[in-house]
């Protein structure tokens, strides 16, 4: 807590941030070849990291089936306007693909892939 106490005293740590509570490096996938890190986790887990990617797993609910297929495009983002302008890949951004628009439904920078569903056209 910083600041002071309500007599004017000081604050004052009594320990450093542990490694766990220490937030890591914040990671955007852009739209480019596939490019993949492997990172470890708490307890020695493996995680693969995506830091780009040029495809992506859609499903299409009328056909309940799933294809990979090619990104062309970031049309829109939700959270934030600038990063469809860089193309970067975040969860429930909306892209082009070669079947038509997708909603992305998982995190990329979390996860090591990219998965998505169609969206139906008005």
């Amino acid at each position: 807590m910083h600041g002071r106490k309500i007599t004017g005293g000081k604050y004052k740590t009594f320990r450093k941030r542990k490694k766990f509570e220490i937030r890591g490096k914040e990671r955007k996938v852009k739209l480019r070849d596939t490019k993949k890190k492997e990172k470890r986790g708490l307890g020695g887990e493996i995680r693969t990291v995506l830091l780009s990617e040029n495809f992506a797993n859609v499903f299409n609910p009328q056909t309940k089936k799933c294809k990979k297929v090619k990104i062309l495009n970031v049309i829109e983002t939700i959270s934030d306007r600038f990063l469809a302008r860089q193309n970067i890949l975040v969860k429930s951004a909306i892209i082009e693909t070669e079947l038509g628009k997708a909603k992305i439904t998982n995190r990329p920078s979390q996860e090591g892939d990219i998965k998505a569903v169609l969206i139906k056209e008005k």
